[in-house]
């Protein structure tokens, strides 16, 4: 009987499954079709976790790298966004909304790229909290958690969540009060700033009718009032406005839903969330059409979280922080574990591969129920001469479709290396056409995966991993004759 997953690995898997989702469900907002919607979330996602890779590495520097502030899902978020605009820059905006692409171009879309103290505050404000508290302010707030679930999922007592999202709350209103005074305003925005701030601390205090007409012609106050209106309900809205910008109000509206679905507090009586109407048969299009999402996914989020490290601080983007000091609110204790490994033995893995179908084919997990005689796999732990291999090599079949599939691969290395290539041969023709967390070089049928920047470095006994898509007409045999760095490895 295979090992049950523990119960760390089980919290962790649940935030990745959090974060593909919420990628998705962005991602079909800003695109005109299910395929180009699971193209544009594919392509973010692993810009992404590639960004939160290299912050946590430390490889990046400058400005760009304050992006790893964010909690998780807000840069991914983030990346659809910017993914979305490459697109149109390249010439496939015909594959987005067209209300996205007129947003693109407009002096809003530029605030989220230009000089930083033209942001939105609630982006700035969020960045600058500790990562345990944006992550609990996010998660609680913008998708519409229940805070028990929260509070496990972060590794906090429960008993005490609700005062420590209070607290974070109040540290993230102080933040976008300092960063509004700090935006270059004019002389009137900054004759109502302290208005704004005294009016919005309480939720009994009525707003002058001057400031009322000012909030409702100038954005960058009225975005500033939402931040600091902590009362009212409006503090989901802000968040997401200020993070993702163009579709927040709707991206949060189906994370609402998506949240009560997930927890089975959803009514088949409710409206859908989507404006469909089920007595006209349009919910039932917005049903098929997510279906198909999900269909059209040739990434499993899985595979990617093989990759995925703990998000922490590192030292430099501690020390220019202004409360580097400080301990944070919701303290989760120790850094996220690393993402388990998704593999076929496990009835987590089996569970997320049954439950992703592809359109027009049936997810087979185990390569033997097409080919059942897999051919040779070198599993001996030991060299011709008996001495101990220098590397185990693990080659998961994560999913297959009729001409194509995706696999992970993962060595575990005796010695220690400070870069690293791996080689393999396919034994029926497949190709890869996409590689992450690796640089890809195939001839012919030989593949050799070499060390991205980040993942270069392995100690004695550890292990690297890498993952693909690749073509494949007819059989798809495992490969074989792996090699690390020029020496055979066994294969388990």
């Amino acid at each position: 009987m295979p090992d049950l997953p523990s119960p760390q690995d089980a919290t962790e898997a649940a935030l990745f499954s959090e974060c593909w989702d919420a990628a998705l469900s962005y991602a079909d907002l800003c695109t005109a079709g299910s395929a180009a919607a699971a193209e544009l979330a594919r392509e973010a996602f692993e810009q992404g976790i590639r960004e939160l890779r290299e912050a946590e590495s430390g490889t990046v520097r400058g400005y760009g790298r304050r992006s790893a502030r964010l909690p998780r899902i807000p840069v991914l978020l983030t990346a659809v966004r910017a993914t979305a605009a490459a697109w149109e820059d390249a010439g496939q905006g015909h594959k987005l909304d067209p209300d996205l692409r007129l947003w693109l171009h407009s002096d809003q879309a530029a605030r989220y790229t230009g000089p930083p103290l033209e942001r939105p505050v609630a982006l700035r404000g969020l960045r600058d909290l500790q990562p345990a508290d944006a992550e609990l302010l996010w998660l609680a707030e913008a998708e519409a958690l229940p805070l028990p679930l929260v509070a496990r999922r972060l590794g906090l007592d429960p008993a005490t969540a609700a005062g420590e999202l209070a607290q974070v709350g109040r540290l993230f209103r102080d933040r976008c009060h300092r960063n509004h005074l700090d935006s270059p305003l004019d002389a009137e925005c900054r004759s109502y700033a302290r208005l704004l701030d005294a009016v919005t601390r309480s939720p009994a205090a009525d707003t002058p009718d001057d400031l009322s007409r000012h909030l409702a012609t100038c954005v960058p106050c009225a975005e500033a009032a939402a931040c600091l209106r902590l009362h009212g309900g409006g503090l989901p809205g802000a968040l997401a406005g200020g993070v993702i910008g163009w579709g927040g109000l709707a991206y949060l509206e189906r994370r609402r839903r998506a949240a009560e679905v997930r927890l089975g507090a959803g009514r088949p009586d409710r409206p859908d969330p989507d404006g469909g109407d089920p007595a006209d048969g349009t919910a039932g299009t917005r049903v098929a059409r997510h279906a198909l999402l999900v269909a059209a996914l040739l990434v499993s989020l899985l595979a990617l979280a093989v990759t995925l490290m703990p998000f922490g601080d590192t030292a430099d983007e501690s020390a220019e922080r202004p409360d580097a000091d400080r301990q944070p609110v919701a303290d989760p204790g120790p850094s996220l574990p690393a993402a388990p490994t998704a593999s076929q033995d496990t009835p987590s893995a089996s569970a997320s591969a049954s439950a992703k179908p592809s359109a027009g084919h049936t997810p087979e997990r185990t390569p033997d129920r097409e080919n059942p005689d897999p051919g040779p796999q070198g599993t001996s732990s030991a060299t011709a001469d008996g001495e101990p291999a220098a590397c185990h090599a693990d080659y998961d079949l994560v999913n297959q479709w009729p001409d194509g599939f995706q696999a992970t691969v993962t060595v575990t290395t005796r010695d220690p290396l400070d870069s690293w290539h791996v080689g393999f041969a396919f034994p029926d023709g497949q190709r890869i056409t996409q590689m992450w967390d690796a640089s890809l070089d195939q001839d012919g049928s030989r593949v050799t995966a070499t060390a991205a920047d980040y993942n270069k470095s392995v100690a004695a006994g550890g292990k690297l991993a890498f993952g693909f898509l690749a073509s494949r007409d007819g059989t798809n045999h495992a490969p074989s004759g792996f090699t690390l760095n020029g020496r055979t490895c066994a294969t388990v």
